[in-house]
């Protein structure tokens, strides 16, 4: 991979990874960080993943419905294309992106921009989620949040798919997922 030099006197960037399970905070803690950069007067350009249109077509928008201005990318090379002058670049659902991100956000960030990600870090079969264990290990800062499991109360850093579904990617909210912790999860039962 070729990563273009910085020029003398450039600041570098940084890539900072927020991660963690469904109803866990990730998409709130990156709009708050995005919204500190605006009111900071830095540009700030905002992508998610096409096929994330759970809440709105084009804007991220958490489970508290906090929403922020987004460009939809069919691919993380597109990101590149819209990024342009911007000083930050906010990212969400990263783990829908293809194999490309992990280059994308180094071209960012060694370009002098902060980048901030959030993404599942795990699928609904406690897998780790496309690329976002590249993405954590490129990562300057990575902060995982945890949710409150739904079964017991207990710290949760799981996503449990209530519905059948063989499909790795199957958007969805409260009715097809729920935050659990280890030992709920492990057991598997909607009991």
């Amino acid at each position: 991979m070729f990563i273009e030099p910085r020029s003398k006197g450039q600041k570098m960037g940084w890539v900072e990874l927020i991660c963690g399970s469904m109803f866990s905070g990730k998409t709130e803690e990156l709009i708050r960080r995005l919204n500190r950069a605006k009111i900071a007067k830095q540009n700030v350009e905002i992508f998610k993943p096409g096929i994330d249109t759970r809440y709105d077509d084009e804007d991220i928008v958490s489970h508290n419905k906090n929403a922020i201005r987004s460009t939809p990318v069919n691919s993380a090379a597109e990101i590149l294309l819209y990024a342009g002058n911007c000083d930050v670049v906010g990212i969400d659902e990263a783990q829908f992106l293809d194999a490309g991100v992990v280059e994308v956000v180094n071209k960012l960030a060694n370009s002098g921009k902060r980048v901030i990600i959030a993404g599942l870090d795990m699928d609904s079969n406690g897998i780790p989620f496309g690329q976002m264990p590249a993405l954590m290990s490129v990562a300057e800062y990575v902060t995982k949040v945890h949710a409150i499991c739904m079964k017991c109360g207990d710290i949760a850093h799981y996503s449990y798919r209530k519905v059948s579904s063989e499909k790795q990617v199957m958007l969805g909210e409260h009715e097809s997922y729920e935050a659990r912790c280890r030992r709920c999860f492990n057991l598997k039962a909607d009991a």
